[in-house]
């Protein structure tokens, strides 16, 4: 197996970028990425519904995920 461009982002529900966690080269197998609940300017977020959302070789996949403070 090879690795590619792995992309993950968090979106708010009414798609606007909220974080981009991940967009770079990665190895393939399993990985782990944590949110810390802030945007991309380091500002904590409300408590509520995010998409979070997968691109790499071609997959797209999208996950809801609720934040709770």
């Amino acid at each position: 197996q090879k690795g590619g461009i792995a992309e993950v982002t968090v979106y708010d529900v009414s798609g606007r970028l909220v974080r981009t966690l991940v967009n770079q080269y990665v190895p393939a197998g399993i990985r782990e990425v944590v949110w810390d609940g802030r945007n991309d300017s380091g500002v904590r977020v409300a408590s509520g519904l995010y998409l979070c959302r997968l691109r790499t070789g071609g997959v797209v996949e999208t996950r809801k995920m609720i934040l709770l403070r």
